[in-house]
């Protein structure tokens, strides 16, 4: 009887073996990819809300907000997330209205999913030592101009008509004027995202500045104005935040403490008559 043979793989059914073995583990590495960005963005949101919490906390027992933390300090050195006051005697204003936020300070994490420090700007009038600079704009029977008298440590250094000055605003790749998503904020955080720009990382380091003007609204010390959008890619061309349809890469997770709610928090305290 005649042996029947074995018949080997071709080269070209091998490489189409090869192929769809490729193709396999890169849709593999691409689903695990996107998964670990999700988590990643899923993480750090839930620290933005623990530290809202903590914000408000801290202003229940403390009557008033934390300052920013210094953000060129490295973790482990002195003063690294603690919340920094003018030295002296009372009243104190923070030595910066933006910085890091106080993780150490808090009690929260440092870093968001991308292992860089949250970005933190407050309204310094809720932040301060000094009671009898109320808020703005000026509303009766609140006064933004010192009141008579020392600060009284005990009391909150804001009250229940104290307003903030921080606004958080959103735009769309069909329009260039922000629209108002936020108004009279005490305090803002910023993660600023998977490509980190404007933020600092762990050793104190200052990463690179934002390219897009929305990113940069979010790094900049002076700013009252910040923006919260969606994701958008960098672009293969140049950009431009404020004209239609040429919206620079954003990434940045922004999350704020709205005067009304830190208020509600400290009447229901009974911090706050």
């Amino acid at each position: 009887m005649p042996r029947r043979g074995v018949r080997g793989f071709t080269l070209a059914e091998l490489a189409v073996v090869v192929l769809v073995i490729a193709l396999l583990l890169g849709g593999l590495t691409l689903t695990l990819s996107t998964q670990t960005e999700l988590r990643r963005i899923e993480g750090t949101q839930r620290t933005l809300e623990l530290a809202k919490d903590a914000l408000i906390g801290f202003a229940i027992t403390r009557g008033r907000l934390p300052c920013p933390a210094t953000p060129g300090i490295a973790t482990g050195m002195a003063n690294a997330g603690v919340e920094q006051l003018t030295p002296g005697l009372p009243p104190q204003p923070c030595v910066s209205q933006f910085g890091v936020l106080p993780w150490a300070t808090l009690g929260v994490p440092e870093t968001d999913g991308w292992g860089r420090r949250f970005s933190y700007r407050v309204f310094n009038e809720f932040a301060d030592t000094d009671n009898r600079t109320i808020g703005v704009p000026t509303v009766a029977p609140c006064d933004v101009s010192p009141l008579p008298g020392l600060a009284d440590a005990t009391k909150p250094s804001f009250q229940l008509c104290s307003i903030g000055n921080l606004q958080v605003q959103t735009r769309n790749a069909a329009g260039a004027a922000p629209q108002n998503l936020a108004a009279n904020l005490a305090a803002v955080i910023i993660s600023h995202g998977p490509n980190g720009f404007g933020g600092f990382s762990p050793t104190g380091t200052a990463l690179p500045a934002p390219t897009g003007q929305d990113e940069a609204a979010n790094a900049t010390a002076t700013t009252v104005n910040f923006i919260a959008r969606e994701l958008t890619r960098a672009p293969a061309g140049p950009c431009d935040d404020t004209v239609p349809g040429t919206l620079c890469e954003f990434d940045d997770l922004v999350a704020w403490v709205p005067t009304v709610v830190l208020m509600n928090r400290m009447v229901a305290s009974g911090k706050l008559p």
